[in-house]
């Protein structure tokens, strides 16, 4: 291991930053760890948890360090403890109660995920314009209406919003959501949204994200097709 230093003392609070990128990286590892928790293993080298993170040692123990955490040496980490910091980490050890503003297909389908209730996040409002779609079943919730939106979000509790609408709609519901009281935001609109200094918005483009998928497939390709132009030369 890089370091002889016992982990911080449970419930430590750490102030360092953490960079974004280390951020995304916890979350994999957070699943990684939940893995090997369901499988009984109660310690892990950094070299074990990085291939299961698909990530390498150094930055594997680079980004545990934002969390005031190195592991023993020769003994590793213990797993349900590194758990219980990242997750402190993230927030998670929180109640998070979701508000999702718009029941299409999309909003349906996270409503109805079951993987959310694992990781500390419970849908408890789905909301909709369409008279036709207010006041349908998923799972167990009701639509309601978005005009009934900060209501809802006060009966409910909910302290973190997801927006699953189109982008013609997408400011003006922002817009609702923080009325409301609700400054975390994800949202899936394709357009730029304007939110105050004091709101935390996330946004997920998908068609962005195949985007680069394609970028990176495309020079995969490129560089397939010269090795073999290659190889065919050497013959």
């Amino acid at each position: 291991m890089s370091n002889s230093e016992e982990p911080a003392p449970a419930g430590a609070v750490v102030h360092r930053h953490i960079p974004p990128a280390s951020l995304a990286r916890l979350t994999i590892y957070l699943r990684a760890l939940g893995a090997l928790l369901a499988e009984g293993v109660e310690r892990v080298s950094s070299d074990e948890l990085a291939a299961a993170a698909g990530v390498n040692s150094p930055k594997l123990r680079k980004d545990l360090s934002y969390l005031g955490s190195y592991g023993t040496r020769g003994v590793g980490y213990e797993v349900s403890y590194l758990s219980d910091q990242i997750s402190a980490a993230l927030g998670l050890t929180r109640n998070w109660r979701v508000a999702i503003i718009g029941a299409g297909n999309l909003g349906k389908a996270l409503a109805g995920y079951p993987g959310f209730g694992s990781r500390g996040f419970e849908v408890v409002a789905l909301f909709d314009a369409d008279q036709m779609v207010v006041g349908q079943e998923v799972g167990w919730l009701r639509v309601s209406p978005v005009k009934d939106l900060e209501a809802v979000v006060h009966r409910t509790r909910a302290n973190m919003a997801v927006l699953a609408v189109p982008a013609e709609v997408a400011q003006e519901l922002c817009d609702s959501v923080i009325a409301s009281g609700i400054t975390s935001i994800l949202s899936f609109a394709p357009v730029v949204l304007q939110v105050p200094d004091h709101v935390q918005l996330r946004k997920v483009d998908m068609a962005t994200e195949l985007q680069i998928l394609a970028y990176h497939a495309q020079r995969a390709q490129a560089s397939d097709i010269a090795a073999q132009a290659r190889a065919r030369l050497a013959t």
